[in-house]
């Protein structure tokens, strides 16, 4: 299979850089090294052995132009917008109101608190699209509430878990940003692939919730003395949720309607964002500085990735990483789908070790072509990627989400009430993709409708 003694210095880079990210060392700096490394290394055996392989200081040069062509890309200047927008309405406190609002709602049947926590998380999916945050709120806010009402700790762990990641899938998902940009596809066609596919999991969560409450009534108690559903609750109510809906509906709606850009709707968001804390009193020049700050980590964090895996990429393809991934997936005597579902089992796989920015920046730039030439449709492909990267964030023992829940979870909750809570709604995830892979409509019903075939 393999034909270029090159490609086993492929294999070489790509192993080193997966043995390498358990070092702890910044994962940017792992990819740029090890370019950097391989680079010399290519140089040395064509000066000193009858082997050439094809990559020099000349070839790696070029990284300069491609990082570049990434910083000058108009589509990004979304990413730091949209983390904004997020980081803004963290501040708002919205999350803290409506917990304390739709637990009333919701509070006198079984299962309710934890409905709320689904329905807060996708409220959160749809306008913070970091999962780490995404979790930590929803443990720090909903995990004591479901305890308190002598709620399942497992089960309470699980819907956080679960939920929490759904910020990786429902728009303005900054990884579906960036999935469009490395694809070459549409950020708004990925934006209304993703739709269905996110709510539906949201609804698979709390069909769940209350199938399991109704057969088990003890692991999630309606709460005693419940406050009946009043004119006033409900009141309430609106009054938390439609400030924050109304922002998420104009950003993604102004997208979809093609009013403006996915980055123009990601300034339009993070100046709305502003106003509603500042509507709601939350805004300070103190809040300002740490959802400033907080921005610049993290776009920082990312931005620094580009660069490292521009390098990375270019490097590999010197090698002929790109032919050998080809030849290897079109080796594969199972067509097309066969193909496609290797790909999301490797996905899977790499979701225990790597975080989704990597395996987007590297993998997915590799396998657009290969699955392009085999009349994939890469929008439906790129939302089921993302399902199957959402699912390895909460698949035991490694899922990133779990490590989050369990940095904040309150004492008394060890390692494997987590693990027990999230097999239920793993299950859910898996059956997810097997939905999207079997009724590709689900990613492409929305696009065709709103742009055309």
């Amino acid at each position: 299979m393999i034909s270029d003694p090159a490609q086993y210095l492929a294999i070489a880079l790509f192993v080193s850089f997966v043995l390498l990210i358990f070092t702890g060392y910044p994962v940017a700096w792992i990819m740029g090294g090890l370019a950097v490394l391989f680079t010399a290394i290519s140089v040395f055996s064509d000066g000193h052995l009858d082997t050439f392989f094809g990559v020099d200081w000349g070839y790696s040069s070029i990284v300069v132009a491609r990082i570049y062509a990434v910083m000058n890309n108009w589509v990004l200047v979304a990413l730091p917008m949209f983390v904004f927008m997020g980081i803004m309405m963290d501040k708002s406190g919205i999350a803290e109101d409506l917990m304390t609002d739709l637990a009333k709602l919701f509070g006198r049947i079984n299962g309710g608190i934890a409905i709320t926590v689904v329905l807060i998380g996708v409220l959160l999916a749809a306008s913070t699209g970091i999962i780490g945050a995404s979790v930590v709120l929803l443990a720090i806010l909903g995990v004591p509430m479901m305890l308190k009402h002598n709620y399942d700790a497992s089960l309470a762990c699980g819907v956080v878990c679960a939920t929490g990641t759904l910020g990786i899938l429902i728009p303005p998902s900054i990884m579906l940003v960036l999935m469009a940009d490395q694809i070459r596809v549409s950020v708004g066609d990925l934006f209304m692939g993703a739709m269905l596919p996110g709510l539906m999991l949201g609804g698979l969560y709390v069909a769940f919730i209350l199938i399991y409450a109704w057969l088990r009534p003890t692991v999630a108690p309606a709460p005693e003395n419940a406050e009946p559903v009043s004119f006033g609750l409900v009141l309430r109510v609106l009054k938390s949720t439609v400030p924050p809906a109304t922002l998420i509906v104009a950003v993604l709606g102004s997208i979809f309607f093609g009013i403006a850009t996915p980055t123009e709707a990601s300034g339009v968001g993070a100046l709305g964002a502003t106003l509603l804390a500042l509507f709601r009193r939350r805004l300070s020049f103190s809040a300002l500085h740490e959802v400033l700050q907080g921005t610049m980590k993290t776009t920082s964090y990312i931005f620094a990735l580009f660069v490292g895996a521009t390098a990375f990429s270019l490097v590999l393809r010197g090698f002929g990483g790109d032919a050998l991934i080809e030849d290897s997936l079109t080796a594969l005597p199972f067509g097309p789908s066969g193909v496609v579902v290797v790909v999301l089992l490797i996905t899977f796989l790499l979701g225990f070790v790597l975080d989704w920015i990597e395996i987007t920046l590297i993998i997915l730039p590799l396998l657009a072509p290969v699955l392009l030439g085999l009349g994939v449709d890469l929008v439906w492909f790129a939302v089921l990627f993302a399902v199957c990267l959402q699912t390895s964030f909460i698949t035991p023992p490694v899922g990133f989400a779990l490590f989050y829940m369990k940095g904040v979870a309150p004492k008394g909750i060890d390692t494997m009430t987590i693990y027990k809570g999230i097999i239920p709604f793993m299950t859910i995830q898996l059956i997810g993709v097997a939905l999207v892979f079997s009724f590709p409509k689900l990613a492409t019903w929305l696009p065709t409708v709103a742009y055309g075939p």
